[in-house]
């Protein structure tokens, strides 16, 4: 039998095209969504509804809604390392580099949580012990953001920009950093005040050399 092949190519093509298309558009809508409310919150049929997506088209990309959250969550720390990569190749020094990271950190998280930082706050709290998948996950992007501290941590010792202590590692100074503002985010989240955001801001102006 005769195939259109210009036919067939189009067909392939589109297919190629539309399908990333219709699963970046589900992941964003479902980002924007469990940023804003949580995960447990947002069902299957508010992210079809907001997103314009037939129910079978979900399924075709994700085997269920725990599966929908361990994609955003990736998806979301994909793009997180872009971010922090441009800050990386920013023509300052390592202190400032860190400076700029945390005073963003500091900026979203005032006043309620923006979109950007909300997702990882939000989910630290509620997911560790509903989805292994998610926790995985979000541990991944935890020690990326970690890995990405301690490079320029390090950078800023090399450089003299930033203060080095005595016996301690990089990765250690990150990790105290890391979390600390996690845990300031996630209490000034229940005590609706931007005071433990001011407090390890103190913190790490002081810790980098401002």
């Amino acid at each position: 039998m005769f195939v259109n092949t210009t036919s067939a190519n189009k067909t392939s093509n589109h297919s190629t095209t539309t399908q990333p298309d219709t699963k970046t558009h589900l992941l964003e809508v479902g980002y924007q969504l469990i940023a804003k409310k949580g995960f447990t919150a947002v069902g299957i049929k508010q992210i079809l509804d907001t997103a314009g997506v037939p129910k079978g088209s979900f399924y075709h990309y994700f085997a269920s809604k725990e599966a929908f959250g361990e994609a955003i969550i990736s998806h979301y720390f994909a793009s997180y390392k872009t971010r922090l990569d441009i800050i990386a190749h920013q023509n300052v020094d390592a202190q400032q580099k860190l400076y700029d990271y945390f005073q963003n950190w500091y900026d979203t998280q005032q006043n309620g949580c923006d979109h950007e930082k909300c997702l990882v706050v939000k989910l630290s709290a509620e997911v560790a012990d509903i989805s292994e998948p998610m926790r995985i996950s979000l541990h991944a992007g935890y020690q990326q953001t970690i890995t990405w501290l301690a490079q320029q941590i390090k950078a800023g010792w090399s450089d003299g920009s930033v203060p080095q202590p005595d016996n301690i590692a990089a990765e250690s100074v990150a990790k105290r950093l890391y979390f600390s503002w996690l845990g300031a985010s996630l209490i000034a989240k229940t005590s609706q005040t931007n005071t433990p955001l001011a407090e390890v801001w103190q913190m790490t102006t002081s810790q980098i050399g401002r």
